[in-house]
């Protein structure tokens, strides 16, 4: 009889210090507020596990996200909007999407936590939506 042994790859940042990083970086914005500097260097210092881990998308998040907050002192992206819920049958909208009304730093809190859970398929795509906003934003604002 052979057994097989299925593994598999988690997604997440699976490195110990990565985890208590984003513990930290989460904590002092919920007691500190987006203190650039601080928040600057924390995600410089978790963007190399992101790379080591093969996580491009996460690698990529993190370095838009030290930008902008290096440049512009906050973090201007708003909570990406959730999408409409429509019925497949009637193309009526059964639930419509909200735009999440928050601040820099729930906003920033909220895209730490999508790189903390990014193994949700849904994580991911916000995560991309994020990166898209912080490249348009930054385009905008090279163009003034």
């Amino acid at each position: 009889m052979h057994s097989i042994h299925l593994t598999y790859k988690t997604i997440v940042l699976t490195n110990n210090k990565a985890q208590k990083l984003i513990l930290k970086i989460i904590d002092n914005l919920n007691k500190n507020g987006i203190v650039a500097e601080e928040v600057v260097a924390d995600l410089k210092e978790l963007r190399p596990y992101a790379v080591d881990e093969k996580r491009p998308v996460v690698a990529k998040a993190i370095r838009l996200a030290y930008e902008h907050i290096d440049e512009f002192q906050t973090f201007a992206i708003p909570i990406p909007e959730d999408e409409d819920i429509i019925d497949e049958e009637t193309g009526e909208v059964i639930a419509s999407g909200e735009q999440v009304s928050s601040g820099p730093t729930e906003c920033l809190i909220y895209l730490i936590s999508l790189i903390k859970n990014e193994e949700h398929r849904r994580n991911k795509q916000e995560l991309r939506e994020f990166n898209k906003a912080l490249k348009q934003y930054a385009d905008d604002f090279s163009e003034l």
